[in-house]
């Protein structure tokens, strides 16, 4: 049985991270996360740790500007940890922060050929726009995911 910790995150992890994820998605990815996040969202991140080392990690915050919003930035689960629940419990952990901050909607975005992405959001219950061209600039398409949390029905209790 692999022993599995899940700590709130530190500035510290950004180099860590980064060494990993163009790995675990086979492309470059990278540029996505640029190490403000874990300067100035830690506390709201999440690290998972296994003897191997890094196992996942969700790199999220609650809005400044819209705080009834927590945003879930990025999600990385390492390849043989894949399907276990710990990318739903990255998520659950995080909607519970956030609803106890005041939030009432979780969003995050994603291309729309990420089709692992958009399957694994509907099963947490989030709604996911049709494509949005240029949403990130020109030439950019990205979906969109929204979910109204509700204390009664916790995002996290399936398994992937």
């Amino acid at each position: 049985m692999i022993e599995l910790g899940i700590r709130v995150a530190r500035p510290g992890d950004y180099d860590s991270i980064v060494a990993v994820v163009d790995h675990w998605w086979e492309r470059p990815v990278c540029p996505s996360l640029p190490r403000l996040f874990l300067d100035h969202f830690w506390s709201t991140s999440r690290i998972a740790r296994d003897q191997q080392g890094l196992a996942g990690f969700l790199v999220a915050f609650v809005s400044p500007s819209q705080p009834h919003l927590g945003y879930l930035h990025f999600a990385g689960v390492r390849p043989d940890h894949r399907r276990n629940g710990l990318a739903r419990q990255l998520y659950g952990e995080f909607a519970d922060q956030a609803a106890e901050q005041g939030c009432t909607e979780l969003r995050a975005i994603t291309a729309p050929d990420n089709i692992g992405s958009i399957r694994f959001h509907r099963s947490l219950g989030f709604a996911v726009s049709e494509p949005l061209p240029d949403y990130n600039g020109p030439d950019r398409t990205m979906v969109s995911f929204w979910l109204q949390l509700d204390p009664t029905h916790p995002v996290a209790p399936q398994r992937d």
